[in-house]
């Protein structure tokens, strides 16, 4: 397994940005596809992005367009670009790790078997 840590959260006016980092320890960053989860109190985790060893992207469509989930497998990071942020993107927001193969893009929070602890975003209006 790999260890998670996120960072960058905090608290922001709509239509402002975050960057949300996501950094890595133990096997292999980049032997993993990765992506970022959402829970905002009184509802299901949901998917935001997810990236394949490839770096073959995917977005729920409440974020195409708005951000963007590069990795960098030298500094063993994964990212979470958030730009144009509205008051509905406040949730508590969570890394996590998944062995898929080389062009896959894991889908379902079951596809993944490692999570970091969360970083809280909060937008205001």
């Amino acid at each position: 397994q790999v260890l998670l840590v996120e960072s960058g959260g905090g608290l922001v006016q709509a239509g402002g940005s975050l960057r949300l980092s996501c950094a890595a320890s133990g096997r292999s960053f980049s032997s993993y596809a990765m992506g970022w989860f959402r829970q905002a109190p009184g509802k299901e985790r949901e998917l935001v992005a997810t990236i394949s060893r490839s770096s073959r992207t995917y977005y729920a469509d409440s974020v195409k367009g708005r951000f963007t989930i590069p990795r960098d497998n030298a500094k063993n990071t994964l990212y979470l670009q958030m730009n144009s942020l509205k008051p509905e993107d406040t949730a508590g927001y969570y890394c996590a790790a998944g062995s898929a193969c080389y062009y896959y893009n894991p889908l379902r929070s079951t596809d993944f078997n490692s999570w970091g602890q969360g970083t809280q975003v909060t937008v205001s209006s």
